[in-house]
């Protein structure tokens, strides 16, 4: 088996400096790729980024805003030309700012929440569509989420947006196919990442969460959602593509 399945690759990571963003940019370059890192904090994805240096590999941190246009092109026309091109995309930025019922939260929460998760990716998507186009083939992996596919209350605002992401997967996967631009939404469960306040603190790989909510679903740490998204990184041109991949829970 290859141990470096995507050797000559290059790939951008948004939400790089924490959690399952970090976990994959790490995972990514061990398996032989050149990684964009971005994000917000530019000390986190400076961090990363030192890691896949410090390994051997390569890495640029660009901090980047996703729901900022701009500093979106910015991104993928500085990792494009210091690595020659983009390979994959990873949509992994987000957020969750209104835990409220409807009647109870604030619209600029609740719009801040869709912009950073909905309108953010489709920045991305649109900004890396004509690098990959250009590279004959491509990856786009966006991270979902299972209150996408189902309502939980007091969490319009994710779930809204996460379906909204289940949705362009679908349309990206369309419109895109014939460019031999797989995508795909990798449907982690839960994670123990600082955006998931609800799971316990110093919850482990082992934790088990006995309630209707969560309905007995494993609560993964970051690095357990490394094997699916190599898989789908390193899928044949002609591979899986408008897919669900994971378990469909929060």
């Amino acid at each position: 088996m290859d141990d470096q399945p995507l050797r000559n690759k290059v790939a951008v990571v948004t939400g790089a400096g924490r959690g399952i963003g970090k976990a994959i940019a790490l995972a990514y370059a061990r398996s032989g790729a050149s990684i964009g890192c971005a994000a917000r904090t530019q000390n986190e994805i400076e961090e990363t980024a030192a890691i896949i240096r410090s390994e051997g590999g390569h890495a640029l941190a660009v901090q980047t805003d996703v729901t900022d246009p701009d500093a979106v092109a910015h991104l993928f026309e500085t990792v494009a030309g210091h690595f020659g091109g983009i390979d994959i995309l990873v949509i992994n930025a987000g957020a969750n700012y209104d835990r409220r019922i409807v009647e109870d939260s604030i619209p600029a929460d609740w719009l801040c929440t869709a912009e950073v998760n909905l309108t953010g990716a489709y920045y991305c998507a649109h900004a890396a569509i004509p690098h990959l186009i250009k590279r004959g083939a491509g990856k786009i992996l966006l991270i979902g989420s299972g209150m996408g596919h189902r309502a939980s209350e007091g969490n319009s605002a994710y779930a809204c947006s996460k379906a909204g992401l289940w949705m362009l997967t679908r349309v990206l996967a369309q419109e895109l196919w014939h460019s031999n631009i797989s995508v795909n939404e990798l449907i982690p469960g839960p994670v123990v990442t600082s955006i998931d306040d609800a799971y316990p603190q110093g919850g482990t790989p082992s934790t088990v969460l006995k309630s209707p909510e969560f309905e007995s679903e494993w609560v993964k740490e970051p690095e357990d959602v490394i094997p699916l998204a190599i898989f789908l990184a390193a899928q044949p041109e002609v591979g899986p593509t408008a897919q669900k991949i994971g378990r469909a829970h929060v």
